[in-house]
């Protein structure tokens, strides 16, 4: 039998730590935790110093029996559970379990699964961190004190099956005001004017600046026509000419919270595929005669450090394989703000040598995909700033200023290696202008006035939204992916377009929620919270008093809420059509996806059917059904006939009702990340939308 055992949550991991640590050493995976809060009840003694109830978690007796005989025939026993507040919390309860003496070196902490990380950690052993423990059991308690103790509410008011969290709400009243807002907003008219200039054949445009030195916006075709009336003749003269030479520094390497917007908007990556995919990168993948090897360091971090032994492996290859001029001359970011824990490095490659080129013999395509996208913002993080030359001119009729601008890169830099992503997916080119100086004449070969309007604010995607979130200090990376997942499964918000919209159900919820519970959801006091875990974490505060300073107002506004709060009748409407299996009226029933067809003979008739959503297309290949939106069992939207199983037309892509002006066949719209264009399903002709 081995001297040591080594208990860590998954076999991956498991089987990677096993092989660096050699014979001597056992390793055992948990899956995770093996003791926790009961689910049948809250599990939080509320007369007893909120004192949690812990039990073996169900289906995890036979992983514990095992842990427990492994420990018996070990010299000492080490828990190498993740570097963070959950891991710590596993290497308790196992501590507990397995009758460990939490003050005895027994914790093995590792921020990357190396071989030399691995065997550096286990030289310095450590006790159990109790402040760790605290903040995560504080999370906890929290999270039971207002989940189970709001959602039987809801279910006595409005319908059984519903809760409410502490975060999830919150997430959730952000996504229903950012609706609202969307809703109350009132487009504003304002106009631009591009004029089109050549100088020796090359052509540039320009758009209006202001009059008479001074800048002025357009908001009528009036003001439009007064510009116009002043603009003498076709010549402009150049009246100024500012050329600049601007930096641009790389972004900092990955946090949890950067790495899932980043995936989403270049990789196209849910924040759970990619908290997904970034597990089995850190955990370890086989990569030939080196075998298993993490491939990334710990994923959930609001840190940007890097140590010493990174940068100087960066720097080596950076200059190895691009030159001296590529390095960076500045310090890589040491700490983050005040919200962030900080608690370990950025994410990053274990090694930068590791180059993706190499590694896609080994790796399945989307864990390929998102480890470039790490490896390459890790090295670009270490290279030196773009160099941009920059040129501005301003061009003058009458006093009527018009203003063109160009940019070009002089030194790419780090944009050699990556370029960071924007939520409007526009493309950066390079704009350039030709050889102007003051005092040229150049003449216009066209003036354009266009009418515009302001567009509301956007809808949430997952990226946008776990920005917000973390902006506003609302959870911690370990959260973000978990939050944005409960969310829709609990049905408060669907996804259209890949933008987060409220149910009917989550705005009922909500509106309770704010009445008697607004302190809750709030944000400010959410984000507070999070910043009292942290003091916890730190050891500056004591769990059980930031708890009980929370739960003396808390238990005032249920008292209210038990009282005062209304039950919500989610009344049945009338579908207007009978049920083809018994001829009872059919009513609209609201679900946890959103609304359904059943029958009102329910219990005696069980069926249900999906509202349909017509999209205005006849069916092109059975000529007696409509097209309408369904949804595939991994809820992506495509098209098929009303009349299926009799007709089985399916289309991915929206049909239009127009024909093909070229052969009379379907049309269909087609999105892409960078356009939106029309289609025939049978001929060649394309016509892009504006």
């Amino acid at each position: 039998m081995a001297d040591y055992l080594v208990i860590v949550e998954s076999p991956a991991k498991a089987k990677t730590i096993e092989k660096y640590l050699g014979k001597k050493y056992k390793v055992k995976a948990s899956l995770g935790h093996v003791i926790d809060l009961p689910r049948s009840q809250m599990g939080v003694d509320v007369e007893n110093n909120y004192a949690p109830k812990y039990i073996t978690i169900r289906g995890k007796g036979p992983v514990l029996k095992e842990i427990k005989d492994a420990a018996k025939k070990a010299k000492k026993v080490y828990l190498a559970a993740d570097p963070d507040r959950e891991g710590e919390a596993i290497a308790w309860h196992l501590a507990h379990s397995l009758k460990i003496d939490e003050q005895a070196e027994c914790r093995v902490v590792f921020n990357e699964i190396t071989k030399d990380a691995v065997k550096d950690a286990f030289k310095q052993p450590r006790p159990i961190n109790m402040d760790l423990v605290d903040a995560q059991q504080a999370r906890r308690v929290l999270d039971r004190l207002v989940g189970y103790n709001i959602s039987p509410l809801l279910w006595k008011k409005v319908k059984k099956g519903l809760s409410a969290g502490r975060v999830q709400s919150v997430a959730v009243r952000l996504i229903i005001e950012r609706e609202k807002e969307i809703q109350n907003f009132e487009a504003e008219e304002y106009w631009k004017i591009k004029a089109s200039f050549e100088k020796d054949g090359e052509q540039f445009e320009a758009g209006f600046y202001g009059v008479d030195g001074k800048k002025a916006e357009l908001h009528s075709r009036e003001d439009v026509d007064n510009v116009l009336k002043r603009i003498e003749g076709d010549q402009f003269n150049i009246q100024s000419v500012q050329k600049k030479e601007r930096k641009r520094n790389p972004a900092n390497p990955f946090t949890t919270s950067s790495l899932q917007q980043e995936a989403a908007r270049k990789l196209n990556f849910r924040a759970k595929k990619t908290m997904m995919l970034a597990q089995q990168l850190y955990e370890g993948i086989a990569i030939g005669k080196q075998g298993t090897v993490g491939l990334i360091t710990y994923m959930r971090t609001d840190s940007t450090r890097i140590s010493e032994t990174a940068k100087e492996e960066a720097k080596e290859y950076i200059e190895g394989k691009y030159g001296e001029t590529y390095l960076s001359g500045k310090k890589t970011a040491k700490k983050q703000s005040g919200k962030s824990q900080d608690a370990h490095e950025a994410v990053r490659p274990t090694s930068v040598m590791r180059d993706p080129s190499e590694m896609k013999a080994y790796l399945k395509r989307d864990q390929l995909r998102l480890y470039k996208l790490i490896w390459e913002r890790f090295v670009a993080s270490q290279m030196a700033p773009a160099i941009m030359d920059t040129m501005s001119v301003d061009l003058e009729n009458n006093g009527t200023i018009f203003r063109a601008t160009g940019s070009k890169v002089k030194f790419k830099g780090f944009m050699k290696v990556y370029v960071e992503g924007n939520d409007d997916n526009k493309k950066e080119e390079d704009k350039m202008l030709p050889d102007l100086e003051e005092g040229m004449n150049v003449d216009s070969s066209e003036i354009d006035p266009t009418q515009h309007f302001t567009q509301p604010p956007p809808r949430y995607s997952e990226a946008r939204l776990v920005k917000t979130m973390e902006e506003l200090g609302i959870g911690r990376p370990s959260t973000y992916a978990p939050t944005l997942d409960t969310i829709q499964r609990r049905g408060y918000v669907a996804l259209e377009d890949k933008k987060f919209v409220p149910t009917e159900l989550g705005e009922i919820v909500l509106e309770l929620i704010l009445e008697f519970f607004q302190d809750i959801i709030n944000i400010e006091f959410t984000a507070g919270l999070e910043n009292d875990l942290d003091k916890i974490e730190d050891g500056d505060a004591e769990w059980i008093s930031v708890i009980n300073e929370f739960y003396q107002n808390f238990e005032q506004k249920l008292k209210v809420a038990e009282e005062e709060m209304e039950e919500v009748e989610i009344k049945d409407e009338p579908a207007g059509e009978d049920c083809e299996k018994c001829g009872s009226p059919m009513v609209i029933k609201m679900g946890r996806y959103g609304k359904f067809m059943a029958c009102s003979n329910f219990p005696d008739c069980r069926n249900t059917k999906p509202i349909l959503k017509e999209v205005g297309v006849t069916c092109p290949k059975c000529k007696e059904g409509n097209v309408v939106e369904r949804k595939s069992k991994k809820n992506r939207l495509f098209y098929g006939c009303d009349r299926f199983p009799e007709c089985d037309f399916l289309s991915w892509d929206k049909p239009i009702k127009r024909p093909c002006p070229k052969c009379g066949d379907l049309l269909v719209e087609k999105k892409t990340k960078k356009k939106k264009e029309i289609k025939c399903v049978n001929c060649d002709f394309i016509e892009e939308e504006n």
